[in-house]
Formats: structure tokens, C-alpha cells, sequence
């Protein structure tokens, strides 16, 4: 979905879910460049991370181009880099996961970091209350058709009302919580007092 968005050049303010971080310490996946060109990742100690080291004369067994690549380094390369207990401790060598979408994964992390990103996190809240009010307090848990046209089709009578929701149900209560958010907006007129 972010490849599809990033493609179209429309900015994703869709937080990724990202666990490349690690909790013992050891170097992340962000402590290694990335080399586009020769497509693989280089450590902090200058070696690469291949996907494929040999040429396979059999297509099954080559790049899918599908899904998560697994890049390594070499055994021998990690069991004498001297910053083995800071890459690898635990093993052998060091392997690495990309994702086949990477680069728009790339975008939507570098989006987050931005001051409208923040702007819209704060916004799309606003209207998650909206909805969880409608399905928490007013009692529309199930409906069954999503979107505006959807609204309309129960609006108006088109589908048949399910769980004692009649036609017309989402849009009134969608009505009335705009009309206590303009209730909220302008004041009470005050009443004089007559001596």
C-alpha cells in the first residue's frame, strides 16, 4: 500500500510498524548503509551484505523479487571482524531482512518525522473520537456498508436495517453529535433580568 501511494507521488501519513530495532544492544538495521547500485548492505566495518553471492543457473533458486530478501555476511568475514560482539554476538554472522517495498517504507519514516505528519496524527484522532462516539455511547457498533456512500444507502432506506438499526440511523446521530459540537461553539444567549 505505501509503494502504491509513493508511486502515485501521494506523501503516506501511515506510521510504519518497524521492529528492526534491537533490545540487547547490538547494531540495528539503521547502523548499515544501504548500497541501491550494487544492491546490498555494507556494515559499519566497510564489509557487504549479500543477498546472492553466486549466479544460479537454476531461476527457482535465484532472486524472487517478492516479499522479504535475507542479506548475510560472511562467517569467516564477522568471526574475525573485531566488532563481532557489537554486530553479531549470538551468531555466526550477521543477517539482515529487507523488505521488498523498502524505499517506500523509507519515505513514510522520514514523513513521521515531519511537522505536518504531526498536524494530521492530531486530526485523524479528532475524528477516531467522532467514530468511537458513535459506536461506544450512541450505540452503532455494526453497520453494515463503510463510507459516504454507504451512509446514504442506509440513509435512504436501500438496504435492509440490521441489528434494530432503521434507515437513517447513522446519518441522525452523525447530526446530532455535529450539533453538539456547534452547541459547544457558540454560547447560550443570556437572559436579562428584569427588576
Amino acid at each position: 500500500m505505501l509503494s502504491w501511494l509513493v508511486d502515485r507521488d501521494i506523501n503516506p501519513h501511515i506510521l510504519v510498524l518497524d521492529k528492526a530495532g534491537r533490545t540487547d544492544g547490538t547494531w540495528s538495521r539503521n547502523a548499515f548503509e544501504w548500497n541501491p547500485e550494487n544492491k546490498h548492505y555494507i556494515c559499519p566495518e566497510g564489509e557487504s551484505l549479500k543477498q546472492f553471492r553466486r549466479k544460479y543457473s537454476d531461476p527457482n533458486r535465484g532472486p524472487t523479487g517478492k516479499g522479504v530478501a535475507k542479506y548475510q555476511a560472511l562467517k569467516h568475514t564477522c568471526q574475525a571482524c573485531q566488532s563481532k560482539m557489537k554486530c553479531c554476538s549470538k551468531a555466526d554472522a550477521r543477517k539482515i531482512t529487507r523488505e521488498e517495498h523498502e524505499d517506500a517504507r523509507q519515505v513514510a519514516r522520514y514523513i513521521t518525522k515531519t511537522k505536518q505528519y504531526k498536524v494530521s496524527m492530531r486530526l485523524r484522532k479528532k475524528v477516531e473520537m467522532l467514530f468511537a462516539h458513535l459506536k461506544r455511547v450512541l450505540g452503532l457498533g455494526r453497520l453494515r456498508l463503510r463510507g459516504p456512500c454507504g451512509a446514504n444507502d442506509v440513509r435512504f432506506g436501500l438496504t435492509r436495517p440490521q441489528w434494530g438499526h432503521g434507515p437513517g440511523s447513522f446519518l441522525l446521530a452523525a447530526t446530532a453529535q455535529n450539533l453538539c459540537k456547534l452547541a459547544k461553539i457558540f454560547p447560550a444567549p443570556q437572559q436579562t433580568c428584569k427588576a
